[in-house]
């Protein structure tokens, strides 16, 4: 009898070592395979800050023979460090000379990409003038007017310059939402893009030959873009530089906007870049 109950102690002992120890593997599979899906967890989570970094591009059109783009940089945060377009050199060669009578400029509309919704700035219009456009013996010579506006294209295609309209394109906004200096003459109202606000102390109005200078623009009393305004020669000499511009003490809507413009020429990629950087949360 106590033989019997030895042995069957025995095999009772041996099957709860057992259920221990496959207990015991399970328990440890359990935290492995938690950790794991932690990791893989971790991992999804922090895919969608990776995707928000890096430049986007927003459109791209044709010009001549080459091609024009839109784009928006955002940094490690998500926010947006610089907003621009870049062409290639191609189309800069083999833009119109001419266009249709009775038409100054040809009009390139780009859309920005969705992340540039934080900043001040809707699309780019990028304007090719191959005769450039008044005054007189200033700016009357090939050029580009390069537009970051605030407005829908929408909203601009509404803009006339003429009739009524005409007093909505020189409402001025408040002093503090225009750079110091900066001036709003007359006759500089253009239908789809309103008055233009000019610095009287850049080079070009002071008798030398234009070659880049930077306006705003001015429609029922707010800024609705601003404007790096090149000359094709400054393009053709592949000079890179970067200058601060001049800014208003406010601004009418909440956004991203820029300190300083740049424009850049890529002898590997033979793409000439302009951009609004050092862009700051107003």
């Amino acid at each position: 009898m106590l033989a019997s109950r030895l042995n069957t102690f025995r095999h009772l002992y041996k099957a709860l070592v057992l259920l221990l120890l496959i207990m015991g593997m399970a328990f440890t599979q359990g935290a492995v395979l938690g950790a794991a899906g932690k990791q893989k967890k971790r991992q999804r989570s922090s895919s969608p800050a990776k995707s928000r970094v890096g430049t986007f591009v927003g459109a791209t059109r044709p010009l001549g023979s080459g091609s024009v783009r839109s784009w928006v940089t955002l940094d490690e945060a998500g926010r947006p460090s610089a907003v621009g377009l870049t062409f290639s050199e191609s189309a800069l060669k083999t833009a119109p000379a001419e266009l249709p009578k009775g038409q100054e400029s040809l009009e390139i509309n780009l859309p920005l990409p969705k992340e540039a919704r934080a900043t001040a700035f809707d699309h780019i219009g990028f304007d090719w003038n191959p005769m450039g456009h008044p005054p007189a013996n200033i700016y009357t010579v090939p050029h580009f007017d390069i537009h970051f506006y605030t407005i829908s294209v929408e909203e601009k295609e509404r803009i006339t310059a003429q009739g009524e309209d005409l007093a909505r394109c020189y409402r001025k906004p408040g002093d503090e939402y225009v750079p110091q200096g900066y001036i709003l003459p007359p006759d500089t109202a253009v239908p789809r893009m309103g008055a233009h606000w000019i610095d009287p102390t850049s080079n070009e109005l002071r008798g030398q030959p234009f070659t880049r200078t930077f306006l705003y623009g001015n429609y029922d009393g707010k800024i609705i873009f601003f404007e790096p305004m090149i000359a094709r020669s400054f393009f053709e000499t592949k000079t890179s530089l970067t200058e601060y511009i001049k800014l208003p003490q406010k601004y009418a809507r909440p956004g991203y906007y820029p300190t300083r413009y740049s424009v850049r020429y890529d002898a590997a990629r033979k793409e000439y870049t302009v951009a609004l950087e050092g862009m700051t949360l107003r």
